[in-house]
């Protein structure tokens, strides 16, 4: 592996996320609103993770800026930040088919909203959180650069710690004692071990 090919690598990962999601968002468009937390602070937090996970790392990858923060490329640790993409990818896309027209990038409840349980979402609650997670982490590993590498990791970390408690909120108030339930049964971003 070369630093070239975990360049490309990087990209693939974004272009393959765009890829999935864009059918996704379009259906989701024609299902109305019900419920939405939108607001300022959601504009600010999806900004600080889009600059995070693609702005700073598309620069480093398109100029090699900031050069002062490059450090020695390891073709292992690229190979390893690869298998990570690939995972991101794929639990990226088993999120998006299990939610189906619930899907929102915002904390939004639809008409007909259901709580969907089945497929990943058996396993944790927010499984496309796991999937941002996986990126963050496969940025890190392909990108041997301090501020574009481990950007994902802050600007993804910021929108999770501010946002995951306000959506857990939501969904209690749409879904009471049927969600209270499911949270005892599944973990957040990682499955429970039982």
């Amino acid at each position: 592996m070369t630093l070239t090919i975990a360049k490309a690598i990087y990209v693939l990962l974004a272009v393959g996320w765009y890829v999935i999601r864009i059918p996704h968002e379009r259906r989701s468009r024609r299902t109305p609103i019900s419920r939405s937390a939108r607001g300022m602070r959601e504009i600010v937090l999806l900004t600080i993770s889009f600059t995070g996970l693609g702005l700073l790392p598309f620069i480093y990858v398109a100029t090699g800026f900031p050069r002062f923060a490059n450090y020695q490329f390891q073709p292992l640790l690229a190979w390893i930040g690869a298998a990570i993409a690939v995972a991101s990818l794929v639990l990226f896309r088993l999120t998006h088919r299990a939610l189906g027209r619930n899907w929102s990038v915002s904390l939004d409840l639809r008409e007909s909203h259901r709580l969907v349980t089945e497929g990943v979402y058996r396993y944790v609650r927010h499984p496309m959180y796991s999937a941002f997670w996986l990126w963050a982490i496969a940025q890190a590993l392909l990108l041997p650069n301090l501020v574009a590498g481990l950007s994902g990791l802050v600007g993804f970390g910021i929108l999770y710690s501010f946002r995951v408690a306000q959506e857990e909120r939501l969904m209690l108030d749409a879904f009471g004692a049927e969600y209270a339930d499911y949270m005892a049964r599944t973990g957040r971003v990682i499955p429970r071990v039982s």
